[in-house]
């Protein structure tokens, strides 16, 4: 048996051709040179019934070769070729004759000499397309048997290409090779590594990795990081982990594990069944998370078991990274942030509930947030700030009483914006903003917005308030403390007192102690009285040019005269 290539059909026609030219043929034109796609799917007697066929028809050439081609099952190309002695000649003279048979020995030759050629260099042309195919190297793509060596193999001989150019410092840039799992479902028994620190540009994708029994209990499916003291200031940039699912079977730590890498990119991956992180990046900056789904156990709500998830989804321990359309439907914490400038867009939390001790986002970084989340959904689950300081959410949805707790470790809280979410809960007066006060009260507060949410069957907490009273007295109080964030803090107060009939009284403002704002005037009226206060926002007056407008007698427009003094400033009103 001789393999011959695809391309060699077009002459095996040929032989056909010069058949007839001579006087020999077959009953089905193509016979001399193929099976046909219904002959394929019989057995190997086709060569017999091929061979009955001819001996029927007595039609045979002297000296001639048929060639029967037949399809290999592991591929998709008819790629086997058989030849077969014909039978008792039939002699036939003259030089035509004789070409032919020249032209047919010369591509019996020409395709021994193609045969020839080494596995090593098949093996060779084909890693010159830099895309590495795991099953090339002997991986079990049903999942039955152990594939660790044969798919770490293709990585190395991926990692070890030559390259071409260098990215940042000394990372050899891969040139876009691809190690790809060809839509099979690998057991593997150790962590997928990278046997080199320095290398960009690369990918893996397209398949599913489960972890065997023997997998190590702290370890990840796949492992980018540098055992080696490599003293690289990255270990990897541009790393591609694509159209995976990842199953970490309660055995291994997690799914995948960044360590000091630059610009990697994380994108439609699946990933289950993990004991500690399933995505876990620590160092590093640029770590791009995409349209994946995350969950230890697989569930779509409302699991029986929910008090029990534990572990997280998604730990983000560095700069600079992003969370874009993520789903994250099972685990204790959704998303882990202890590094700063940072953001999450588009994500769905419903890990677990706050109820039964769930955070969707833990902000673990006090002092130094400078977090950005946006556009996502909580469902049972909230969100969680140390000392935030620069932290920004907005155009969020809060379902199930989901609400946001600013913990104080330090009494630390600047530069927060929450604004423009959606609350939405069971009426039973939970807040949509808390606070969590038990290590030290927040006493370093400034520039603190919480206002423009809407909530429903929550209590609407803000910094901004507005209040309103009226009635016929001397004092009137405009208690703030259900709508005010802050306990007994007012920075500012804007108040307006609207008198009626003919009294016009003096009046001030008297007290702001505990959020309840007090106006007095000199003379009992009957008045209505708003207030306007903002706890966070330390604001500064100054005065203009004061001026007083008397009428001249001699003229019907009034005039000014200036005060002795010109501008003075206010510190801080309280």
């Amino acid at each position: 048996m001789k393999c011959l290539p695809f391309e060699a059909v077009e002459l095996i026609k040929s032989i056909y051709v010069f058949n007839r030219r001579v006087g020999a043929g077959f009953k089905n034109p193509l016979a001399a040179c193929s099976i046909t796609k219904k002959q394929i799917k019989r057995k190997p007697d086709s060569i017999s019934s091929l061979r009955k066929e001819a001996v029927e028809h007595q039609k045979y050439v002297n000296g001639a070769t048929m060639y029967l081609v037949e399809h290999n099952p592991g591929h998709s190309q008819l790629s086997h070729a058989y030849r077969d002695s014909l039978l008792p000649e039939k002699q036939f003279s003259g030089s035509h004759y004789a070409h032919q048979v020249k032209k047919i020995q010369a591509f019996k030759e020409s395709f021994a000499q193609r045969q020839s050629i080494s596995q090593s260099q098949v093996s060779k042309a084909q890693g010159s397309s830099r895309v590495y195919h795991v099953t090339s190297y002997g991986a079990d793509p049903s999942g039955k048997n152990d594939s660790t060596n044969e798919i770490l193999n293709a990585i190395s001989d991926a990692a070890r290409d030559p390259g071409n150019g260098i990215l940042y410092k000394d990372i050899v840039n891969l040139g876009g090779v691809r190690i790809d799992l060809d839509g099979g479902n690998y057991k593997i028994n150790r962590p997928l590594k990278l046997p080199v620190a320095g290398r960009g540009n690369l990918m893996i994708h397209g398949g599913t990795l489960t972890a065997s029994e023997d997998f190590p209990t702290d370890g990840y499916l796949i492992d980018l990081s540098d055992s080696s003291s490599s003293g690289l200031e990255y270990n990897y940039e541009y790393v591609t982990l694509k159209d995976l699912l990842l199953d970490s079977n309660f055995r291994g730590s997690g799914g995948i594990q960044v360590i000091k890498s630059l610009r990697t990119g994380i994108d439609n991956c699946y990933i289950t069944h993990f004991t500690g992180y399933g995505i876990f990046v620590q160092g590093g900056h640029e770590t791009y998370i995409r349209n994946s789904f995350l969950g230890q156990h697989i569930t779509a709500g409302g699991d029986p078991g929910e008090r029990s998830f534990s572990g997280t989804a998604i730990s983000l321990n560095g700069n600079d990274n992003a969370v874009t359309d993520v789903v994250i439907f099972s685990a204790a914490t959704g998303i882990l942030l202890s590094g700063p400038a940072n953001t999450i867009s588009g994500v769905h939390c419903y890990n677990k509930a706050t109820g039964f001790g769930g955070t969707g986002i833990y902000l673990k970084l006090p002092g130094l947030t400078q977090t950005r989340i946006i556009n996502s959904y909580f469902d049972y689950t909230g969100i969680v700030a140390e000392d935030p300081v620069q932290l920004h959410i907005s155009s969020s949805f809060f379902l199930g009483d989901a609400f946001i707790l600013l913990k104080s470790i330090n009494g630390v809280a600047r530069g927060v914006n929450i604004v423009d979410n959606m609350f939405s809960g069971s009426g039973k007066g939970v807040d949509i903003v808390q606070l969590d006060e038990q290590n030290k009260k927040f006493n370093d507060i400034d520039q603190v917005v919480v206002d423009r949410n809407n909530g429903r069957g929550m209590n609407v907490k803000a910094t901004v308030a507005i209040g309103t009273t009226n009635g016929n007295d001397t004092s009137w109080t405009v208690d703030l403390n259900q709508a005010l964030l802050f306990p007994d803090r007012v920075k500012s107060v804007h108040y307006s007192l609207i008198a009626g009939g003919d009294t016009f009284p003096n009046h001030a403002l008297r007290n702001v102690t505990d959020n309840r704002i007090v106006v007095q005037s000199n003379v009992p009226v009957r008045a209505t009285i708003t207030v306007i206060v903002d706890q966070a926002i330390q604001m500064y007056y100054s005065l203009p040019d004061l001026f007083i407008f008397t009428v001249d007698d001699s003229h019907s427009y009034p005039t000014k005269s200036k005060l002795s003094f010109t501008c003075w400033e206010l510190g801080p009103l309280i």
